[in-house]
């Protein structure tokens, strides 16, 4: 996963850092409020922990930043604030769980693996737009009474195209979500991908097409073909 730690505590961030490395993890970290936000416009990360009492700008002021813009990338609190009050104020500005400093590293880790359990089960849903829809546990892809299946690659960009729908995702976000941040996947693969799947719409006839918005990232349409024939 791509992770991202905000917390000025800079011993913490280093020492959680290193034990999230070791268990195959890309860390990135950052240690105030304004230097945040530069991070999590990327929109490349799996998971973001954050402190509540940052310099700049307060971790809650960013968290219900994020998720007034959409952003639903899950959040766990880290903070040394643990009153009840604390916790429900949290969780309310839409932190996915909360966790109280000092904390042993092994609850953090479970507190994640837990969360990510909970969204892979919710995840086995399909996610559609216009008349497709994506099973991503069978790399299935249907359109009305047609389906076709797709390879890993082609799945996991077609999930992210398909949950962004009309919104235009950035090059640089599907390369680092699809094949990793430390990536050295040239452009021109994933054209090479997007024309694939370009053609996998086209056997089903479907009425979504993939849009090119140049120099900036692609995009989905959509028209009802039966409403033009």
């Amino acid at each position: 996963m791509n992770i991202l730690i905000i917390e000025d505590d800079k011993n913490l961030c280093h020492a959680v850092s290193w034990q999230l490395q070791q268990e195959g993890h890309s860390v990135d970290c950052c240690h105030n409020g304004g230097e945040a936000n530069l991070y999590i416009k990327r929109g490349i990360y799996d998971l973001i922990l954050l402190d509540c009492m940052l310099p700049e700008e307060d971790g809650l002021h960013i968290l219900r930043s994020m998720r007034s813009e959409g952003n639903l990338t899950p959040v766990i609190i880290l903070s040394a604030l643990g009153e009840v009050n604390d916790r429900v104020t949290g969780l309310n500005a839409g932190a996915d769980d909360y966790l109280i400093k000092p904390f042993a590293y092994s609850e953090l880790a479970a507190r994640i693996s837990s969360l990510f359990r909970r969204k892979n089960d919710f995840g086995k849903a399909a996610v559609s737009y216009g008349d497709l829809s994506l099973d991503s546990s069978e790399n299935s892809l249907c359109c009305k009474n047609k389906k076709c299946s797709l390879s890993h690659t082609e799945s996991e960009l077609m999930s992210l195209l398909l949950q962004s729908g009309d919104k235009t995702t950035s090059r640089t976000v599907l390369l680092h979500k699809v094949w990793g941040v430390d990536t050295s996947v040239e452009d021109s693969n994933l054209d090479n991908y997007i024309y694939f799947l370009r053609k996998r719409l086209k056997t089903l006839e479907s009425g979504v097409s993939i849009v090119n918005r140049r120099g900036h990232g692609y995009r989905l349409e959509y028209h009802d073909t039966e409403l033009l024939s």
